[in-house]
């Protein structure tokens, strides 16, 4: 399996090491540098004298990571191996996906943020350059700061993508401040286990602008800025100052704007995405991906698309950027008038039932769904709202933990004795769930279509011994495609229509298996081929609208015609050309399965022997497999 070049970089993972090494080469091949190779680069006699190839690498890594007894040590041993050897971090990832995205991402992810000020100093060597930390006392010297970030890195590896978070409210864990770097980290992981992003060329960063959560101002580990938060006009000169500074020295890079305070969350993306390449996850990822799994779970429900009534539980920036999504996936697919499709649409806060006479003041992002024709009825509880609206689809963005309850669930599955019952719990962490699968499974006589936030363990049915497979709405089938996809074409801007094309190419992916099974995803182990697709569906929807800039991009859409109308932001079909998609693949940086194709991408590296092993040298590899 030959390295397939990067996104327009032509870099491989030996381009520079994170680790501070003189010699980046050395450091990704460890234990398989060659004899001759040792000797060009005066390491004879500094390193044992074993030569082994990557597999027996990978091997060891695997040995040591499972020796670790809990994840937080998994995640602690793997930080430290990404940041020390990134090719042999990537092929374990890509090896062994399904076992190491929990622990790479959620729910592990969670807990090392809580934890992050704590095991910073073990995640990687002293000095090792792993994204920027910004002070709100330093926003001021942004332009140093990013100044400082272009002398760490090597010539030709400026960052094409970037996810930036103030850690105001970590997934379902609230006010983190500094320590929310954990997730940028992650999410740019996914972003090239998944998709092929290049590593050297992502750039995690936190704005460190304090925090208002008393156990980290009180903690004498806390490494972030001990002050509490400032008022929001502080906010958005500071963060406003951040992003255009990065914006004017990166002006092609891909901005991910990712868990911000709900509020600030929406401002910062109105604000941007019509002047830079931005997206947020929280707001168009996850309703992108809940839309992909929506599609197929309407398709296999057993009514008519205009009869669902849709309760969402939590009204946050997630939870309504869902729902806008499902309203646009009616309007678009079943020609349901705008008014009409949001009708179909409830919400449950912490106060009950949304609606215009409550008699409260709602925030601006609730006000769209506020209901109107509730008369007197107001609904202070979740049951109650049930009972109300007698949902045929429930979902959960609440983060509290069980609020589907076995009383909740169990009416569900009463009032939807003609159909089958759609429970999404989409809260993470699984601590945060709002219920299991194996709960939603036992309240609905196995009826129910589900899919989690989290990662559950399969079910399997006590009466027949039938093994099903939940559904995870996991933001990883779609933020890494759409990073791509941007990062590949070079949009103007993100239109919404090009995120419903994503969902639509997420829905068309699942295989006839997965289709015979009722699954609502495709399989984790197939992520890099579905997420080719959906880049090429992204790409193909950006050059439809006009807002591609890459000329190669838009000329591979226009040799072939969409299926649908000629209207395509009235249309958008999740369509794309096996040419196009051929060509994703081609730009999908992936780490090297041997040695020489490790040197092969570093040519820049002249003083490295050409033959990687003597006939003496390969016999002693092969005694050691």
């Amino acid at each position: 399996m030959a390295p397939t070049p990067s996104t327009h970089s032509g870099t491989s993972s030996a381009r520079r090491s994170r680790s501070g090494s003189p010699d980046p080469l050395a450091s990704n091949a460890g234990t398989a540098l060659p004899y001759a190779t040792r000797t060009a680069l005066h390491l004879k006699g500094l390193v044992p004298s074993g030569v082994e190839n990557f597999g027996v690498q990978e091997q060891r890594a695997l040995e040591q990571l499972n020796m670790k007894s809990t994840n937080l040590e998994k995640y602690i041993f793997l930080s430290w191996l990404r940041t020390t050897n990134i090719n042999l971090f990537y092929r374990l990832v890509l090896h062994n996906l399904k076992e190491i995205a929990p622990v790479i991402y959620t729910p592990t992810v969670g807990q090392a943020c809580q934890e992050y000020s704590h095991i910073y100093p073990f995640l990687a060597p002293p000095n090792a350059v792993d994204g920027l930390y910004i002070p709100l006392t330093e926003v001021d010297n942004i332009d140093e700061i990013i100044a400082n970030y272009r002398e760490s890195i090597a010539e030709g590896d400026e960052p094409e993508i970037t996810v930036i978070t103030d850690g105001s409210r970590i997934l379902g864990l609230g006010d983190l401040g500094m320590n929310g770097m954990g997730i940028p980290v992650g999410k740019l992981q996914l972003y090239v286990a998944a998709a092929g992003l290049n590593p050297d060329r992502c750039l995690p960063i936190v704005l460190d602008f304090g925090t208002n959560t008393t156990k980290y101002l009180e903690d004498p580990l806390y490494l972030g800025l001990r002050q509490k938060r400032p008022d929001d006009a502080a906010f958005y000169a500071a963060a406003n100052r951040v992003v255009q500074a990065l914006h004017s020295a990166f002006p092609d890079m891909f901005i991910q704007f990712e868990d911000f305070s709900t509020d600030h969350a929406f401002g910062l993306l109105d604000q941007w995405r019509q002047k830079a390449l931005c997206f947020n996850d929280d707001i168009q990822g996850t309703g992108c991906v809940i839309l992909g799994g929506f599609i197929s779970a309407v398709e296999q429900a057993g009514i008519p698309a205009q009869d669902h009534r849709i309760l969402f539980v939590g009204a946050g920036s997630a939870g309504v950027g869902v729902a806008k999504q499902l309203v646009d996936y009616f309007v678009i697919e079943h020609k349901i008038p705008e008014d009409k499709a949001k009708a179909m649409f409830w919400f449950v806060d912490s106060r009950g039932l949304i609606t215009a006479n409550r008699g409260d003041k709602l925030a601006d992002h609730k006000i769209y769904f506020a209901r109107n024709d509730n008369g007197d009825v107001q609904c202070k509880s979740l049951a109650e709202t049930l009972e109300y609206v007698k949902p045929t689809a429930l979902i959960g963005l609440s983060t509290i933990h069980k609020a589907f309850n076995e009383e909740i669930l169990t009416r569900m599955s009463e009032v939807n004795t003609d159909n089958r019952p759609i429970v999404f719990p989409l809260s993470n962490p699984e601590t945060k769930a709002e219920c299991s699968f194996e709960e939603a499974m036992r309240c609905t006589d196995n009826r129910v279509l589900f899919a989690s936030g989290t990662a559950f363990p399969e079910y399997t049915i006590p009466e027949t011994g039938e093994e099903r497979v939940p559904g995870q709405g996991n933001n990883m089938y779609v933020f890494p495609p759409i990073g791509l996809g941007a990062v590949l074409c070079k949009p103007t801007h993100i239109t919404d229509t090009m995120i419903y094309a994503v969902s639509k190419a997420l829905a068309n992916s699942l295989n006839e298996d997965e289709k015979a099974r009722g699954e609502l995803y495709p399989r984790i182990e197939r992520i890099r081929q579905v997420a080719a697709e959906l880049a090429a569906a992204f790409i193909h929807q950006a050059a439809r609208e006009g807002v591609a800039k890459d000329d190669k991009w838009i000329q591979l859409a226009a040799d072939f015609p969409s299926s649908s109308a000629s209207d395509a932001s009235s249309s958008p079909d999740g369509t794309y050309s096996a040419a196009m998609l051929d060509e994703v693949k081609r730009f999908m940086w992936e780490p090297a399965e041997t040695f020489e194709q490790l040197r092969s991408c570093c040519p820049h590296y002249h003083h490295h022997p050409v033959v990687a092993h003597s006939a003496d040298e390969q016999n002693k590899v092969d005694e050691r497999l």
